[in-house]
């Protein structure tokens, strides 16, 4: 995988560098308190023990880590682009957790180095999310579990009219009400949600999956379609 940071790369770290500090309050009440009940269970869709290391990718300040720690007691790793969004998880997790900056498409690890593997809201942030798959795949061991979280675009029409009208008066007024980073993250997500699934339907998207060498790949929408967690292991 290319070493260099693009553009995309770039926009994500302008987006999310002032948001570390309220990330977590924030992401709870922006998502009526739906985001912690994804996160677990993205984790929930794991298979370790105590004797397993795992790789959480875009760890953020760490939340999900945090989790697979508390549930399962494994070794996790996180790594994340933003430095900033990185000390808020070290001031968070402090020696509970390993954590790495690092590029989801170039991970600096050796293959099949971790018995599996977490990502969360990651793939709209990359340029080309078929090569990241295949990247975030090659350090898992064979048999070893990999899992997503990402937003989704409702598809019963009553949910997506609201979700539409959430998206795109709702959720630019909250983020205004709470500071200037918070309102380019409202004024920019809806559309960025919109837009990846328009490019990348889930079609393309579990195709990439099985196209990284990770198989029995599953997949369930929450709260109505406003998220969705993917779930696969690696082939052997």
């Amino acid at each position: 995988m290319t070493g260099l940071v693009t553009e995309r790369n770039r926009a994500a770290q302008e987006l999310f560098a002032p948001l570390g500090p309220t990330y977590d309050r924030y992401a709870r009440l922006l998502s009526f308190g739906q985001d912690p009940r994804w996160r677990s269970f993205l984790v929930s869709r794991l298979e370790v023990g105590p004797e397993d290391t795992v790789l959480d990718v875009a760890c953020g300040t760490g939340a999900v880590s945090l989790e697979i720690v508390r549930r399962y007691g494994a070794h996790v790793i996180g790594v994340d682009q933003s430095a900033e969004m990185l000390e808020v998880a070290r001031r968070r997790v402090g020696d509970a957790i390993e954590l790495r900056e690092a590029r989801a498409e170039a991970l600096p690890f050796d293959d099949a180095a971790f018995d599996a593997l977490t990502f969360t809201y990651l793939l709209r942030y990359v340029d080309d999310p078929t090569a990241t798959m295949r990247e975030l795949a090659r350090v898992v061991r064979p048999g070893g579990r990999v899992a997503m979280l990402e937003f989704a675009v409702p598809q019963n029409p009553l949910a997506r009219i609201s979700w539409e009208a959430y998206v795109r008066v709702g959720l630019p007024l909250g983020g205004r009400a709470i500071s200037p980073g918070w309102r380019t993250v409202g004024d920019f997500l809806g559309s960025s949600i919109r837009e990846f699934w328009a490019r990348w339907p889930l079609e393309r998207v579990l195709g990439c999956w099985e196209a990284a060498g990770i198989e029995d790949v599953r997949h369930r929408y929450l709260s109505l379609g406003g998220g969705i967690v993917v779930w696969g292991r690696r082939a052997g």
